[in-house]
């Protein structure tokens, strides 16, 4: 089942071509000036008509999201590795996913309370999961990509970590355009990061959902468990 590969992989890449699509039809139609100052993703897709396309890729994106942290969270426990970290990198990423759609969603024209709200999950949430991805790179299998897959995700994450500070600096000093380039920059780098999980998932054998049924002379209640496993 090396097909799980691709699920990351479409993430990223589609992910990275919908949000400069957006850039463009903003450009194109003329909601947004690049002569004056390079603008943030949000406010590319804060106007009509592209501010559709944007909530609708945003939310795919949003869905793609939550289902990589889960394979990547399965995966990980079925090696062995069922520690507290796993969980909460599996929190942060439903956390993260959620941030994704709220900034799609409220646009910042609208609701720019909720719109930076969703910035702040999206963005710092999500880098915290890529570095609890970090530690668990190094704590589990597969072993024969941990030595390129790790360094890669480090230098990646640290990359995203500074980008994603000075983009805040920048932007509460006043220096728009530069805070946007910044955040464009960050957002490549999560896709990046997402898409490093096809390494991982190529290693997924199979996914299947098994069903233990209830034996006979068990105590009424204790119904059958319904349980999602992963072989790599």
């Amino acid at each position: 089942m090396w097909v799980w590969a691709l699920l990351p992989i479409f993430l990223a890449i589609g992910g990275a071509v919908g949000i400069w699509a957006v850039f463009g039809m903003a450009v194109a139609n003329g909601t947004v000036n690049i002569t004056e100052e390079f603008p943030y993703i949000s406010t590319c897709g804060t106007y009509n008509p592209q501010s559709c396309v944007f909530a609708q890729i945003v939310n795919v994106c949003s869905f793609l999201v939550i289902w990589v942290v889960v394979l990547r969270f399965q995966q990980i426990r079925d090696f062995g590795q069922n520690s507290k970290v796993n969980i909460a990198s599996l929190v942060l990423g439903f956390i993260s996913a959620l941030g994704i759609s709220i900034l799609g969603n409220f646009q910042q024209s609208v609701v720019i309370g909720a719109h930076l709200f969703g910035a702040f999950l999206a963005f710092f949430v999500g880098v915290a999961y890529f570095w609890l991805q970090v530690w668990l790179t190094y704590k589990t299998e597969p072993r024969q990509d941990r030595r390129w897959v790790g360094p890669v995700r480090i230098v990646l994450c640290s990359v995203c970590t500074v980008l994603i500070l000075t983009m805040s600096v920048l932007h509460k000093t006043g220096f728009r355009s530069s805070a946007a380039v910044c955040e464009w920059l960050a957002v490549m780098v999560f896709f990046f990061l997402f898409g490093l999980f096809g390494a991982e998932f190529r290693h997924i054998d199979c996914h299947r959902l098994t069903v233990q049924k209830q034996d006979c002379g068990k105590p009424q209640g204790s119904n059958g468990v319904l349980g999602v496993n992963e072989i790599a």
